[in-house]
This record gives C-alpha cells, sequence and structure tokens, in this order.
C-alpha cells in the first residue's frame, strides 16, 4: 500500500473516534419479557393463594389431615369416615368408651384369607340374611362355656335349657335325642305328630310324669303301649276307660250295671256283664 494512502485512512479513523455497539432487549421484546414476567408472578401469587386455602380447608396439620391423624400406635380417625377402596389394617378399634359402627348401602363382608389368598372364613351381612361361612360355627360364653355349635356333622346346644317361643312349637323332621323333654311351670307339655307316626324309645324305660295336672294321648287308629321283656304298671286310684264296646250279655233281661272286662285274643279289650262266673266269651262284633 502507497504511503500516502496509509497515512490518509489513519487519520480519518482518528478523526472519527471509537464505535460504540449496544448490547440488550428493547422496543416492544422489551414489553413482552415485562409482560410474561408479572403474569408469572401473578400465577405464582395464585398457586401460593390456593395452596393455603386447601391446606386450611383440609386442616393440613403437622400430625395430619382432616380427621385423620398420625400417632405413635397408628392412624387415629376421628368422626365419620369413607373408604373407596380396600382398607388393609392389623386392628381396627373405636375410642375407649365409644361404640364402632359398619355401615353400608348394600352388605358389610369380613373375610379371612390364608397365605394364598384363600376364603377360609366369610361373615356376610344384608339386607336380608346374616350368613356365616366357615367349617365350624360356635358361640361361647366370656368364661369359656360352650353354648352353641354348628358344623358338618351336629349341631350342639350347650346351654342348660332350649327354650322355643314359637307359636307353633318346634318341628323336627327327624328324629330327636334328648334325656329330658318338659315345659316351662304352669304351661303344658305337648308332642304332636299330625301326620306321622309318635315314637319313644329309650334302652332303661321311658317316664311320662305330670306331677300338678292330667296326662293325655290320643291318636287316630292306634295308641300301643308295648313292653317286650318287662310289665306295663298303670298306678292309679281310678282308671277309666269309658269308650269300650260291650259284649253279648248274660242273660237277656238282666239290667245291672257291674261288667267284666274282657280280652280277645286279638288283644282287644270289650265289657261283659258280670255273672257268678265268667261271662266273657267271643263277641264277633267286637273281637272280629
Amino acid at each position: 500500500m502507497p504511503q500516502e494512502q496509509y497515512t490518509h485512512r489513519s487519520t480519518m479513523q482518528t478523526s472519527e473516534g471509537p464505535q460504540v455497539y449496544k448490547v440488550g432487549i428493547y422496543g416492544w421484546r422489551k414489553r413482552c419479557l415485562y409482560f410474561f414476567v408479572l403474569l408469572l408472578m401473578i400465577l405464582i401469587l395464585v398457586n401460593l393463594a390456593m395452596t393455603i386455602w386447601i391446606l386450611k380447608v383440609m386442616n393440613f396439620t403437622i400430625d395430619g389431615m382432616g380427621n385423620l391423624r398420625i400417632t405413635e400406635k397408628g392412624l387415629k380417625l376421628e368422626g365419620d369416615s369413607e373408604f373407596l377402596k380396600p382398607l388393609y389394617a392389623k386392628e381396627i378399634r373405636s375410642r375407649p368408651g365409644n361404640p364402632l359402627y359398619f355401615q353400608s348401602a348394600r352388605n358389610v363382608t369380613v373375610n379371612i384369607l390364608n397365605e394364598k389368598t384363600k376364603v377360609l372364613t366369610r361373615l356376610v351381612t344384608g339386607p336380608q340374611a346374616v350368613e356365616a361361612h366357615s367349617q365350624k360355627f360356635e358361640v361361647k360364653t366370656l368364661s369359656g362355656k360352650l353354648l352353641f355349635s354348628a358344623d358338618d356333622n351336629e349341631v350342639v346346644v350347650g346351654a342348660e335349657r332350649l327354650r322355643v317361643l314359637g307359636a307353633e312349637g318346634t318341628v323336627f323332621p327327624k328324629s330327636i335325642e334328648t334325656p329330658n323333654v318338659r315345659a316351662d311351670p304352669f304351661k303344658e307339655l305337648r308332642l304332636e305328630s299330625p301326620t306321622r307316626a309318635l315314637v319313644m324309645e329309650a334302652p332303661k324305660g321311658v317316664e311320662i310324669n305330670a306331677e300338678a295336672g292330667s296326662l293325655k294321648a290320643t291318636c287316630r287308629t292306634e295308641l300301643r303301649l308295648e313292653s317286650k321283656d318287662g310289665e306295663i304298671t298303670l298306678n292309679s286310684a281310678k282308671i277309666k276307660l269309658p269308650n269300650l264296646p260291650q259284649g253279648s250279655s248274660s242273660s237277656a233281661g238282666s239290667r245291672q250295671k257291674v261288667y267284666e272286662l274282657c280280652v280277645c285274643p286279638n288283644g282287644r279289650l270289650f265289657l261283659s256283664q258280670a255273672g257268678a262266673s265268667s261271662t266273657c266269651q267271643i263277641n264277633t262284633s267286637v273281637c272280629l
């Protein structure tokens, strides 16, 4: 480069001075940035206010939230509680002195599971019935005495007295085994089989006793008192057989009211007018 041109350019740069370049956001970009910063601050304040309001409404504290409190022994719920999904707990109990309520719109089911989550015992309380599904059902007193037990083989009533208060009594489709059947004081005892036979058996005898009343046995066809190895004793001051049939009289003109009790070969009883000797004779209308 010629020396004259270099001297001229240097003189021009020195005369104009150093150039300054401005760095930053200006104009509409600056205004948009301020707007977004202001909007973000407003959202932060609204979010903080909503969080504080939710904490206040839900009653959040360092011990829990709402009716739920976290204690050293577990969770504590005060007031009514509703669970929308299954609840797993080791123990559920009420506060001392207060009852524990389980309420459901349909039923309440309690299941006992084994290690393989198979149901072993189930208790269902529904609107129409209370059902218990288990291998054995027992009811005991506080002292441990068995009051009631039921399984596939038998039903055991361990109480000293079983009382049935139904107006129609108790119906046993099959046999019943008991050492004693009696009614309440001043109440009558009635054993009845409307359509079948009534059989009472015991290896050492059957005793029927009415200490303060009468004893009545009725049937439609036959009443049989049978003793295979012993005897039948009717011990009473008076024994009446009012509807026995009468056999043929010993004399046509006799009107006496003394009769002789006769027995047919088939065991049927009938009356015959008494005489000097036995007047019993086979009567076709009575014995056959």
